[in-house]
């Protein structure tokens, strides 16, 4: 049985809790790749990624590369002579890098692949309204998300589940995946899958501004499921519109109640302790926002201090 020398790549809080069970495992970790620092809100400190926080409280080899072909950083990683390397949540690797160890790179994902191949698995498998998904992990190829898979782990998915709950049920359910993969591996009896290809694969696009903006158009229960799988980041928001005034506001939970009535699609109804915005087939009330300049609160807190407008409407 061959022993594993490890170097891990991964970034966000997602990536610390499979890499924080890979050294509660006393797996040899011969090196950390991480994001380069960045500053970041109003001050522009400064910010460390949540798996360079890990990495120097338990003291690892931690490398932050901003170019992953440049000749000085693919020295370092050959001296570290890694056997294996895994990857969860962090970019796309040049082949030079994922061909480097003889044991091979592989990925943990957090989707059922093929589905949700992309940036937001989580996030859209919650806004999709699907009922189960899961964490596959699987050898790096040199498309995105395409390679041979090793194992796969599936879940339900709550109805009223928002996605940063079931981020830390998957973090949990990639933690024993990988633990998992890594047995397999160093025992030699891996037995991999090639994924289907299919027409009805769904993809897991980046977010940004445009996909999480609410389109108060559409059926409540979607609308609902947008909000969950945007929460609580980065949010789903819209644009409110009162008297005079227009807001962008952030909405991070709501109840859909199926209604029928004759009003405009975003019509805005408040009184002293709800909010409640009207689609065309019911109403969202709206349970927790955050206001342009003020924290995240519930509705009832945010009514006690101002009011809306007969005529105020989301757009």
């Amino acid at each position: 049985m061959e022993q594993l020398r490890i170097v891990f790549m991964g970034t966000p809080e997602f990536a610390v809790g499979i890499l924080d069970a890979m050294y509660q495992q006393n797996y040899t970790i011969v090196g950390v790749i991480t994001a380069a620092d960045k500053p970041a809100g109003r001050g522009q400190k400064v910010k460390y990624s949540a798996v360079k926080e890990y990495a120097l409280e338990k003291n690892l080899k931690l490398m932050q590369p901003i170019n992953l072909k440049d000749e000085g950083f693919l020295a370092e990683l050959r001296s570290l002579e890694a056997n294996l390397q895994v990857v969860v949540a962090f970019r796309m690797l040049p082949e030079v890098v994922w061909r480097m160890p003889k044991l091979g790179t592989f990925n943990l994902h957090a989707s059922l692949l093929p589905q949700y191949r992309g940036a937001a698995p989580i996030n859209w498998a919650v806004i999709n309204g699907e009922a189960t998904t899961g964490v596959t992990t699987f050898f790096i190829d040199d498309k995105i998300d395409t390679g041979a898979m090793i194992l796969r782990a599936e879940t339900e998915i709550g109805v009223t589940e928002s996605a940063g709950e079931l981020h830390d049920r998957l973090m949990d359910l990639g933690k024993e995946t990988v633990i998992k993969t890594l047995a397999l591996i160093q025992s030699g009896n891996v037995h991999t899958t090639v994924q289907d290809v299919d027409d009805d694969i769904k993809t897991a696009y980046k977010l940004n501004k445009e996909n999480c903006k609410i389109d108060w158009s559409k059926p409540g229960q979607e609308i609902f499921n947008l909000v969950r799988g945007l929460s609580p980041y980065p949010a789903a928001w819209t644009l409110i519109r009162n008297n005079d005034e227009e807001w962008s506001v952030k909405i991070y939970e709501t109840a859909f109640i199926a209604e029928t009535h004759n009003l405009q699609a975003g019509t805005v109804i408040a009184d002293k302790k709800e909010i409640k915005v009207a689609v065309n087939d019911g109403f969202l009330t709206v349970l927790s926002l955050q206001m342009p300049g003020r924290r995240k609160m519930s509705a009832n807190e945010l009514l006690n201090g101002m009011a809306f407008s007969e005529n105020a409407i989301a757009l």
